[in-house]
C-alpha cells in the first residue's frame, strides 16, 4: 500500500514537472522576425467594415501573452501582444486581445475558469470573441468536435454551439470583411445601432422572453437591457443546463 501511494505521489510530480516543461518562455513567444501583427494592421487597412484597435497596455501585455502560451508568429499571440482587443462594427463584436480598462478582460483571464482551471492547461476551447448580443466565438481545441482550429458560434437564438468551418484567421477576415448584417440577420432590430452607442465592450444586451423561445423569435417584439457579460454567461450556461435536463 506505502509503495503504491509512493508510486503514485511520484507519477504526479513527474507529471507536474512535464507540464512546466511545456510552458514557454516570454522569450520564446515573441517573434520578432515572423510576427502576424503587420499582416493584421494590412487586413485592418483594407477591411470593408469599421475597426477599432484598442490601444496596448504594455504594463499587461506581456503577461497575456506569456498566459496564452501562443507565439506571436500566429495572429492570435499577435492580437494579444499588440493590442487589448479589437472591436468590430462600433463595437459589435469584441475580439479579446491582453485587455485594457474600457474592455476589461483579456483573452487568457477570460477563459480561466471557464475553458481552463489554471494557466498552462491545455483548453480543449477557447473563447475569442463575443458581441453585442451575447454570442460568443469559440475556438475548438478538441472539446468541441473533430474539426480542431476551427471557429464555433455559440448562438443566443438557439443555445447551441454552431461550426463556422473557418480558422481563426478566416474569423478575423471575416470580421473585417463579411457581411455583418446578413450574418445578423435575425439578431439586429430596427435601430440597433443608436441602442450600440450606449453599450460598454465589458456588457452585452440581454432580451426577454429569451431569443431562443417561440417568443423570442422576433428581436423587435422583446424587451432589452444591458447587463454585464460575466453575469450573461453565467445565465447562460445555467440555461443550456436546464435544457439539456429536460
Amino acid at each position: 500500500m506505502k509503495k503504491a501511494i509512493l508510486t503514485f505521489i511520484l507519477l504526479i510530480l513527474i507529471h507536474q514537472a512535464m507540464a512546466q516543461s511545456n510552458v514557454r518562455s516570454i522569450e520564446q513567444l515573441i517573434n520578432t522576425k515572423e510576427s502576424s501583427w503587420p499582416n493584421i494592421l494590412s487586413w485592418v487597412d483594407s477591411a470593408k467594415n469599421f475597426i477599432e484597435i484598442i490601444p496596448i497596455d504594455t504594463t499587461i501585455s506581456r503577461e497575456a501573452l506569456f498566459h496564452t502560451q501562443v507565439t506571436t508568429r500566429s495572429p492570435m499571440g499577435a492580437i494579444v501582444y499588440h493590442c487589448g482587443g479589437i472591436l468590430i462594427d462600433h463595437g459589435w463584436i469584441r475580439i479579446l486581445g491582453s485587455g485594457v480598462d474600457s474592455l476589461h478582460r483579456s483573452l487568457p483571464n477570460w477563459n480561466k475558469g471557464k475553458a481552463f482551471n489554471e494557466f498552462g492547461e491545455a483548453p480543449s476551447f477557447l473563447f475569442i470573441a463575443d458581441d453585442a448580443v451575447g454570442g460568443f466565438f469559440i475556438l475548438n481545441g478538441g472539446g468541441l468536435g473533430e474539426d480542431i482550429g476551427k471557429i464555433y458560434y455559440l448562438a443566443p437564438d438557439n443555445l447551441t454551439f454552431e461550426p463556422l468551418n473557418i480558422t481563426y484567421t478566416d474569423f478575423l477576415l471575416f470580421c473585417f470583411n463579411a457581411d455583418l448584417n446578413l450574418f445578423y440577420e435575425n439578431l439586429r432590430w430596427s435601430n440597433w445601432e443608436e441602442d450600440l452607442k450606449t453599450l460598454q465592450p465589458t456588457d452585452v444586451f440581454s432580451f426577454f422572453p429569451y431569443l431562443w423561445t417561440t417568443e423570442g423569435k422576433d428581436i423587435n417584439q422583446v424587451t432589452k437591457k444591458i447587463v454585464p457579460i460575466e453575469e450573461h454567461y453565467l445565465m447562460t450556461i445555467e440555461l443550456m443546463k436546464q435544457l439539456e435536463q429536460k
